[in-house]
């Protein structure tokens, strides 16, 4: 078998990590209308076939959460033939194994989001969270390995990306998934907005949390919050989701200054770096939406898929500066 560009191989895997990033805001549908538990069975969907349960006993939470199901089995198929099809027809071995992680992973993941269901286990939710932004960054990795450009960089000198840069994307990169571990738990407590007011904190810079203050922010909460009533952890957890919203922030401002300095502005590391910096706003400001509309269920999963761009972009950025780094050492 030759190295070369396959067409068809490479937009099937940017369909399967496409489909997979929809999966994710499905995902966020599901926990933001509190839909986990609409269909209390699993593999079944109230004693159906999943793929046979009637369409118009599709209502309410129901719907987001059969629908999760449905796309999920989609992922998985496609996983799956993307996996066969990388064994069969590419003949770099490691990315025959990077299919097979990925078809492992979507195992992986069904059997957890089955067990949230069957066990009633809220906290599940985080790993099932962690273990979907994994498989997208996997699956879109798999694609950029596909790519055209992947294949065009083994005949062309490309510029070294200094060692420096790559490093601070990495750290970046590694702080966002932690930012998002960190936003699956606050989720997946169910308890609504631990602090509704942005900038300030409960009109604070830090906000108390002594006993007597969180029976006050328990007795002041909006009209029509939904989940139990809040605790200390929670406030100090919303709050350091914050500050980690910032350093985050201010990494990402710091790449795309320095890809500027180092690589130039019409270079395309540089460029796709001036996007993450945009994205990061954009970020922020859902962020701060999610806060101000008590955590309405659109904006809330609007935000919860930025987040994963966001990972998506800083990971992508650094595999293909590591890749254009690697060809250029070796011309």
């Amino acid at each position: 078998m030759n190295n070369k560009y396959q067409p068809a191989l490479f937009w099937f895997a940017a369909l399967t990590a496409f489909t997979t990033f929809l999966l994710i805001g499905l995902g966020g549908l599901v926990t933001s209308h509190e839909a986990g538990m609409s269909v209390p069975d699993w593999p079944n969907s109230y004693g159906y076939n999943m793929f046979l349960f009637p369409i118009k006993d599709w209502v309410g939470g129901i719907f987001y959460e059969h629908t999760h199901r449905l796309l999920a089995s989609l992922v998985g198929l496609f996983t799956t033939i993307l996996a066969v099809w990388l064994w069969l027809k590419d003949p770099r071995q490691w990315l025959h194994w990077l299919g097979i992680t990925a078809f492992l992973l979507v195992i992986v993941q069904g059997i957890i989001g089955g067990l949230r269901v069957r066990l009633n286990m809220d906290y599940l939710g985080i790993p099932h969270g962690a273990i979907a932004q994994t498989f997208l960054v996997l699956t879109a990795a798999i694609a950029l390995f596909t790519s055209r450009w992947w294949h065009q960089t083994e005949t062309e000198k490309p510029k070294t990306v200094p060692r420096g840069l790559r490093r601070h994307v990495l750290y970046v990169t590694i702080l966002i998934f932690i930012q998002l571990l960190i936003g699956a738990t606050m989720r997946h407590q169910h308890a609504g907005l631990s602090i509704w007011d942005f900038p300030l904190a409960h009109g604070q810079i830090w906000p108390a949390t002594t006993p007597e203050a969180i029976a006050d922010y328990n007795a002041h909460r909006p009209p029509g919050t939904v989940g139990h009533p809040v605790t200390a952890f929670e406030v100090d957890l919303q709050m350091v989701h914050r500050l980690v919203a910032l350093a985050i922030f201010l990494g990402v401002v710091a790449a795309a200054f320095l890809a500027r300095k180092k690589l130039g502005g019409a270079d395309g590391l540089s460029q796709f770096a001036w996007f993450w910096f945009g994205l990061l706003i954009v970020q922020i400001g859902l962020g701060a939406w999610t806060v101000w509309s008590n955590k309405a269920a659109d904006v809330t999963t609007l935000h919860v898929m930025g987040g994963a761009l966001a990972l998506l972009t800083g990971a992508l950025w650094w595999l293909m500066a590591a890749r254009r780094t690697r060809q250029a050492e070796q011309f």
